[in-house]
């Protein structure tokens, strides 16, 4: 039958059985050593220790992974980066991709004439062009933390089709990201041709937009991309975003023009105190 024994040391309850297991805060330990209360550590944790050494205090950075039942904790290196207050660290991150594109601002659709834009307009707003949206680039998510950065990147093919494959012709255009339905960035380009008779008057263009927006409100979000012709040299040239003109051309495909759409949402780290 085991024995307890108990004492009073400085106003804790200590109790030591006969078998060596030890409490403290507790009378009835169930360890060789069992801690009922909080416990503040002054100096390393070693482990793996014997009767002749200190055991493995582990190195900086690692952390003390659990084996199991039976065997001993280890101290482990991991590949993360601790979040470190007064930093800036990524929270998540967003990828959208797109092959539909936009095709309805093709021959016979003039541009708007629209050469600026104010950020935070509405989408809708025709006085600020006339918007489409590339269908399949959409992110959802919530901001948490007001003090924050977010990241857009967006890239796409532009194709377009001279009527004349000999003759010099441009388009202008511009694209732009949309936080519900509000002007974030943008940015004007101009795709253009010059003798074209080699690929039957086909241009290929990439264009790419960059920016990176400061403390969005805390709340649901909604992020789009969308794009508008500006002007043309001819009416009667094709134009397409994000897609090829013609599946029967030799000199593009939806998969070589797709739209690609990726939103970083980065945030300061901030801990509470209780």
């Amino acid at each position: 039958m085991k024995k307890t024994m108990y004492y009073c040391v400085a106003g804790i309850a200590l109790s030591i059985s006969v078998n060596a297991q030890v409490g403290i805060g507790t009378s009835s330990p169930n360890a060789l050593l069992d801690v009922n209360g909080s416990t503040t550590l002054r100096k390393e944790l070693r482990v793996g220790g014997t009767s002749g050494t200190a055991g493995n205090p582990g190195l900086n950075g690692q952390v003390l992974v659990s084996q199991g039942e039976g065997l001993p904790p280890v101290w482990k290196s991991v590949n993360v980066s601790f979040m470190e207050e007064g930093q800036y660290k990524l929270i998540n991150s967003y990828l959208t991709s797109d092959q539909t594109g936009i095709s309805g601002l093709s021959n016979g659709v003039a541009g708007d004439g629209i050469y600026k834009n104010t950020v935070g307009s509405d989408i809708s707003d025709t006085s600020g062009g006339n918007w489409v949206k590339i269908p399949g680039l959409v992110d959802n998510f919530i901001i948490k933390n007001g003090k924050n950065r977010l990241t857009y990147q967006f890239q796409t093919g532009v194709e377009m089709k001279a009527p004349a494959a000999a003759t010099s012709q441009s388009i202008t255009f511009t694209c732009g990201v949309f936080r519900n339905n509000k002007v974030v960035a943008v940015r004007p380009d101009r795709i253009a041709s010059n003798n074209n008779t080699d690929k039957n008057g086909f241009q290929d263009y990439i264009f790419t937009l960059n920016y990176t927006e400061q403390n969005v409100p805390v709340g649901t979000q909604k992020v789009e991309v969308a794009c508008r012709k500006i002007e043309s040299s001819s009416i009667d040239s094709q134009f397409t975003i994000g897609r090829n003109i013609s599946n029967s051309n030799t000199i593009s495909n939806a998969f070589n023009l797709e739209s690609d759409f990726k939103v970083d949402i980065i945030e300061y780290v901030t801990y509470k105190t209780n």
